[in-house]
């Protein structure tokens, strides 16, 4: 069986280059970019100051330089960004126009690496030169029905933590790794298990409802759904009200817990 194959064209690439490339992005990103292996790829977010996400993004490692793969809508934000922290850093920040590919339901094709949130995903590619035997709303379908969330996709980025995006379980946060923007609130959410909420997939009959309607439990909100196509969505939800009948606009839904999710998180 082969793997099915995408081009992403939501995704766009940005190179950053120079002597302090990667202390310069170490010290801003939530992901550790010092060890960052030859031909790694890693998954991680630049945050606000006060902890939310504002940029979630993949990290490639490139000879004299480190890839971001990020949303193409917000690639000319996040170069503007990394400008503003630039300084006197020692780096150049550039667009890079190769494509963004994905590969999953099959052995990972030559020069694909393997998606590092969860290996359900399948894998990525920056430097293959092959054809697309599938589409992006395929890949999207594929990602919903692995349960992870894309917040670019799923949510608008700035309105939440990177915790209830769970990159706390898909390894988008280093907690060990010393300062990045948004590190205190961060940090302290996982210290303390302030976790109230997380973006979870739903399953219902038919269309999916709008972007925002109300998930209620009995007559108390649970959360509010985010993007979905029919059948399923990802939602925001309470963690301490998905026990019981919850319903969307009438319609009745199922929280649909996603394996690589431990039960205790």
């Amino acid at each position: 069986m082969t793997a099915r194959i995408a081009r992403l064209d939501s995704r766009a690439l940005i190179r950053v280059s120079g002597p302090d490339a990667r202390s310069f992005l170490h010290t801003l990103l939530t992901q550790d970019v010092e060890t960052l292996a030859p031909g790694g790829l890693r998954f991680g977010a630049l945050l606000s100051p006060p902890g939310r996400l504002l940029f979630d993004l993949f990290l490639w490692d490139e000879e004299g330089a480190v890839v971001l793969d990020v949303a193409a809508d917000r690639r000319e934000a996040l170069m503007q960004r990394l400008a503003m922290y630039r300084l006197r850093a020692r780096v150049a920040v550039e667009a890079d126009d190769r494509p963004v590919l994905a590969a999953w339901d099959g052995p990972l094709p030559q020069g694909f690496v393997a998606d590092p949130r969860t290996s359900g995903l399948g894998g990525r590619s920056i430097v293959c030169d092959v054809s697309a035997d599938a589409t992006e709303d395929d890949w999207q379908a594929h990602r919903l029905a692995v349960g992870v969330p894309d917040p670019t996709a799923d949510a608008a980025s700035d309105k939440v933590y990177p915790i209830e995006a769970n990159f706390d379980l898909l390894g988008g946060i280093d907690f060990q790794k010393g300062c990045f923007v948004g590190q205190e609130t961060t940090s302290r959410m996982k210290r303390r298990g302030a976790i109230k909420t997380r973006m979870l997939p739903i399953a219902f009959d038919g269309p999916p409802p709008p972007f925002g309607a109300e998930v209620l439990n009995g007559d108390l909100r649970a959360g509010e759904v985010l993007s979905g196509r029919d059948g399923a969505a990802m939602a925001l939800l309470r963690l301490d009200r998905l026990e019981g009948a919850l319903t969307v606009e009438g319609r009745p839904v199922t929280v649909r817990r996603p394996a690589w999710i431990a039960p205790s998180a």
